[in-house]
């Protein structure tokens, strides 16, 4: 056999033992790696807005605010109301019932400045946020209770109260009577526009302060309270109320019983309010900004949320109005 016949067998042999080597091997399959799925968004934050009524048109421009902070934030936000402006057990119950639903923040313009107070310590106490808006919480019944600070919206109510009734007084040059309609004693923001009206009639020393009384905030209250003052004093030129539901009711009972050049300057700017100064039948209110108060309210929750350090005291503006503001 030659030399060169034998090197073609040698490769022949030698590529038939490549060939069963490479069918012997076999691929390894593809690991059956499981599609990753997304993780599902976190879910909203539940943010409660508990405010006095909407028997007040004041609250329901309050609500509009706080929901357009809601949607803004993408929050899932809850409002929850009493019956009325003094169902403050009401608004107790409501806090408990949130405690126990586990929301993540309470927004709350409370009825009562004291007696709201270890109710929301208990929310705090389980790591709810508080903001509370329109009403101050009592700071010394908040020290007793060992409260976390509590970051406030609102209006200065004793300055914009004094603008109020210092437009009327202004317009005093010769002896007169005056009478304060007050909202809820128990509540701060009352005690304040009172104080704020008395000064601006103390300035002027034609007037003289005849009466001071309470009607809740109402305005069939404040219909009957009217009623009232004008028997013990019916000499009476000048009445500041502490919100426009009593200022409305005030002058229903002027408009019944035919008492003419009474100057009424009221607070909140309600529609109505708005309406009657139009006339010439109401003086002046005050425009404390409702809706901005909802929105500020909603959006200090989130931002508390959100780990941030929150300022004390957010003051909204307020603004006098007058009929020279709506011509």
């Amino acid at each position: 056999m030659t030399s060169s016949r034998i090197l073609l067998i040698f490769i022949a042999l030698m590529t038939l033992a490549a060939c069963n080597d490479s069918s012997n091997h076999t691929t390894p399959a593809a690991a059956n790696t499981p599609t990753a799925v997304p993780a599902p968004p976190p879910a909203p934050k539940k943010v409660a807005l508990v405010m006095k009524t909407l028997t007040n048109p004041f609250f329901i421009e309050m609500e509009k605010g706080a929901r357009r902070a809601g949607k803004e934030f993408g929050i899932d936000l809850q409002v929850k109301t009493g019956s009325q402006e003094t169902a403050i057990e009401q608004q107790i119950q409501i806090i408990d019932e949130l405690i126990q639903a586990k929301v993540d923040a309470i927004v709350i313009a409370p009825g009562d400045s004291q007696r709201l107070v270890p109710i929301l310590k208990k929310a705090q106490n389980s790591g709810i946020v508080i903001i509370n808006i329109d009403n101050q919480l009592d700071p010394n019944v908040q020290k007793n209770e060992q409260m976390k600070p509590v970051p406030f919206v609102s209006v200065d109510n004793e300055a914009a109260s004094y603008q109020s009734a210092k437009f009327i007084a202004d317009q005093v040059s010769k002896p007169s009577q005056a009478a304060i309609i007050e909202g809820i004693r128990g509540a701060e923001n009352a005690r304040l526009r009172m104080v704020g009206a008395a000064r601006a009639f103390s300035e002027n020393p034609n007037i003289h302060v005849v009466a001071k009384e309470t009607a809740d905030w109402k305005i069939d209250e404040a219909h009957d309270v009217t009623r009232r003052l004008f028997a013990s004093h019916p000499d009476i030129n000048l009445l500041f109320c502490a919100n426009d539901m009593m200022a409305l009711g005030a002058l229903r009972y002027l408009q019944e019983s035919g008492h003419k050049n009474v100057l009424v300057a009221g607070y909140d700017a309600l529609d109505e309010a708005k309406s009657a100064i139009k006339k010439g039948t109401m003086a002046a209110t005050i425009d404390q900004q409702a809706a901005e108060q909802g929105y500020q309210g909603v959006a200090l929750a989130v931002r508390a949320l959100h780990g941030e350090t929150l300022p004390g005291i957010v003051m909204v503006e307020a603004h006098l109005v007058t009929a020279k503001l709506l011509k």
